[in-house]
């Protein structure tokens, strides 16, 4: 498995539950029951999520592009 590859995978499946958070949230403000949390608290929840996505989302891409083997630069040589 390539360098950041995991991070990105966790960070999709946060980014979906983010983004059902927020489906919750938004269903529930409509409907006006009282699910387990309130509408209020199923939109922070989603935010949280989708902020904790893109967080691992770059750091997946950076430590995708520091493990790049023909991007480490060479030594100058003395003449």
């Amino acid at each position: 498995m390539e360098a950041g590859a995991k991070r990105t995978m966790i960070a999709r499946i946060a980014a979906g539950l983010g983004t059902l958070c927020g489906f919750f949230g938004g269903l529930a403000s409509t409907t006006k029951d009282p699910w387990w949390f309130t509408p209020h608290g199923w939109g922070i929840g989603g935010i949280l999520l989708l902020l904790l996505a893109i967080f691992l989302l770059l750091d997946g891409v950076v430590s995708f592009e520091k493990s790049d083997p023909n991007s480490i630069p060479r030594r100058p040589t003395l003449h």
